[in-house]
């Protein structure tokens, strides 16, 4: 399409008023190109004949009826017309809720086509949701396949079924063909303006099939161009070889009181031969809670230092940011090794002598929070950027920290391991390593699901456990207490539980709004047994390491996402003895709540999890609040459509592989990217 006729107002198309533009506006359509791709959920089949006998199998019924008689129940202003019809295989009834016009319509004794979801209640076979149709006149709604569409309030099918005619009468003809037609993939799909009119008003079931299939792969053809060219750009950055010895990394291992699980030597492997080859490093370090990231990133940071450039560690919150500051300096100031913590708290006085000092390069490994990619800090010479909980940050903030060095390495990780699909999706530029294998002596936690009004059995189980030394953590949805809500609030159930259920033992309270330093003090408190249970909101569900806590419970718990769940889950069993998880819940539940929570005590495999947590979420929400836009998929599935994925991610890499041209951020095919393709952010476009 024209790219002039693409970015004109939705308001050009006839049938397009005021209301109607607001409406379009809530559901992101503001172009005609969002109007035109704004693709059907579903379809009615109006075109195959259905008897009404069929509608006990619950299948919608599609016929030709005749009207038998009319009747009434109810009185008064709920007084309801019911309708008898019959066809040649049985006989039901249609209630008319709030439809009592209809007996003008619905002659007795006249034939009507009838479309609609039939029940067998009371003796006879009844349907309160249809749609009728006089025979003979040019039908709108039957002999055909009628497109179902995501709507809003103000706005119906038959609307946007208008509009989106009108739509394609005036700009359809002029659609530009964006896939190549030399892609092995695109072979036999029907060209795009064709296609547009089958997806929305196919004939046939086949050209619907046809039409959809095409814009599958166009989307995903896009999404992996934009990988395909991060990839590219990234294998084509040249630098000299660097030498890898590993004299600290092997002197850190000897001083640990453990050995390294195989997948934490494998990744470290990996990670050794990127960082000494003559391209930057792009990695993914991905594994389940407690599987010991953290220690591989550490020694991976030995061997850049050791080469003389700087290591810069990021992690999205100040608590985990400071913890991993402490047992990095715990672990590597011995060995010469100068760390340092950065925070956006930290006051003037002592921020300025720290940046210079880094600035001078007397400063090996620098772990902070988003402060480390303020303006004012700058590097002597940054070799690698570690990311920790990558999905809490975006692409621009990445890019901002990549950005203080020439041609640094990147090291992403996250706790959430991402399923193949979005990794390819996510990350598909990047190689990805994995730690699937626990620490040994680490046992399984053992969840528990409660419903509420049966604490006190979790609270004197917790207390058995206080009893015995351990210790144990109580989450909650809220801070605070809110008169919109009958959950339960981590401060008002701090007081409770400290005066109420345990008053013989030490609580203390943790959640985002305290000052950092409290939170801190508080967090120290915990991790050296002086507060024997912590109460706290989701702020404890990253990076909180306190071996000694064995229990977690989480309450209100069909309110939490499941990677917040598992996350949450994680902060016990860190040490060898066995720990439990109690989730508390709240009928009645939705029935992606009672999901969520029944894959909790299934099982405690984050891979499986995170498969189950794409179908559910979709891969947006799964990818992060930073990311969820670039994963606004229009029609593709990356469950349902992975193998259509791995052939436009073949054909993508293939294309960018053969014409280096397509690097270039001025290349109009790669603009279509962007304007003819589903909203990905175009910061992605730039690269991590």
């Amino acid at each position: 399409m024209f790219l002039v006729e693409l970015t004109q107002p939705v308001s050009q198309v006839r049938g397009v008023g005021p209301a109607v533009n607001r409406s379009l506006g809530t559901l992101g359509i503001h172009t005609i190109k969002d109007l035109l791709t704004h693709f059907p959920r579903g379809y009615e089949d109006r075109l195959s004949p259905v008897a009404l006998k069929e509608g006990k199998t619950g299948k919608p019924v599609n016929t030709l009826v005749r009207v038998i008689a009319h009747d009434y129940f109810g009185y008064g202003r709920k007084r309801t017309l019911k309708v008898w019809v019959e066809d040649e295989t049985a006989r039901g009834t249609l209630v008319c809720f709030g439809r009592n016009f209809l007996a003008q319509k619905l002659v007795i004794g006249e034939e009507f086509y009838l479309y609609g979801t039939f029940t067998y209640r009371h003796g006879e076979l009844q349907s309160g949701t249809f749609d009728v149709e006089k025979p003979g006149d040019p039908s709108q709604s039957f002999g055909r396949i009628l497109p179902l569409y995501p709507l809003t309030e103000g706005l119906s099918h038959k609307v946007m079924r208008k509009i989106i005619s009108y739509a394609l009468k005036m700009y359809g003809k002029n659609v530009e063909e964006e896939l190549p037609s030399t892609l092995p993939g695109a072979k036999n799909f029907p060209e795009k303006g064709q296609a547009l009119e089958w997806i929305h008003f196919p004939l046939t079931f086949q050209e619907m099939k046809a039409a959809r299939d095409r814009f599958i792969f166009e989307e995903l053809f896009f999404l992996q161009l934009m990988v395909g060219r991060r990839s590219f750009a990234r294998k084509g950055s040249q630098r000299e070889r660097r030498e890898c010895h590993g004299r600290i990394m092997e002197k850190v291992v000897e001083n640990l009181h453990f050995t390294l699980t195989k997948d934490q030597e494998r990744s470290l492997a990996q990670i050794r031969e990127d960082l000494a080859a003559d391209r930057p490093m792009g990695r993914l370090l991905q594994g389940d809670v407690g599987s010991g990231k953290t220690l591989v990133a550490f020694l991976a940071a030995t061997l850049v230092i050791e080469g003389g450039k700087q290591v810069a560690f990021m992690a999205p919150t100040e608590l985990l940011a400071r913890q991993h500051a402490d047992n990095a300096a715990k672990m590597l100031e011995p060995l010469g090794i100068r760390t340092a913590f950065l925070s956006g708290n930290l006051q003037d006085k002592n921020r300025k002598p720290l940046l210079s000092a880094l600035e001078e390069g007397e400063v090996d490994l620098l772990i902070g929070t988003h402060a480390l990619f303020s303006r004012d800090v700058s590097f002597k010479n940054l070799g690698l950027s570690i990311v920790d909980e990558q999905h809490r940050f975006g692409v621009l903030q990445r890019l901002a920290l990549m950005e203080k060095g020439k041609q640094p390495d990147l090291l992403l990780m996250t706790a959430t391991p991402i399923p193949r699909t979005l990794t390819l999706t996510l990350f598909g530029d990047l190689d990805v390593s994995t730690i699937k294998t626990m620490p040994p002596g680490r046992l399984p936690v053992e969840t528990h699901l409660t419903r509420h009004g049966n604490e006190s059995k979790v609270y004197n189980w917790i207390r058995e456990e206080l009893d015995r030394g351990r210790q144990a953590y109580f989450v909650y949805p809220l801070i605070q207490r809110s008169e919109k809500s009958r959950l339960k609030d981590a401060e008002g159930m701090y007081h409770h539980l400290s005066e109420t259920v345990f008053p013989d033992y030490r609580l203390g309270l943790i959640h985002s709004r305290l000052k950092e330093e409290n939170k801190r003090k508080i967090m120290e408190a915990f991790v050296q047994g002086r507060i024997q249970l912590l109460v706290s909101t989701s702020v404890v569900e990253v990076g909180v390491d306190v071996a000694n806590a064995t229990c977690m419970v989480i309450e209100h718990a069909e309110r939490f996402g499941l990677s917040a769940l598992h996350q949450l889950r994680g902060r016990v069993g860190r040490g060898k003895q066995k720990s439990f998880a109690f989730l508390l819940y709240t009928e009645p539940m939705t029935d992606e709540a009672r999901q969520r929570i029944m894959i909790m005590k299934d099982t405690s495999d984050g891979f499986k999890i995170a498969e189950k947590d794409l179908k559910i979420r979709g891969p947006g929400d799964l990818a992060g609040k930073q990311q969820s836009g670039f994963l606004r998929l229009q029609i593709a599935d990356l469950i349902r459509d992975y193998h259509v994925l791995l052939k436009a991610r073949e054909d993508a890499f293939s294309l960018v592989e053969k014409d280096p041209g397509l690097l270039s951020p001025d290349n109009r095919g790669l603009r279509h990217v962007l304007t003819c393709c589903p909203p990905f952010e175009e910061s992605f476009l730039a690269g991590v």
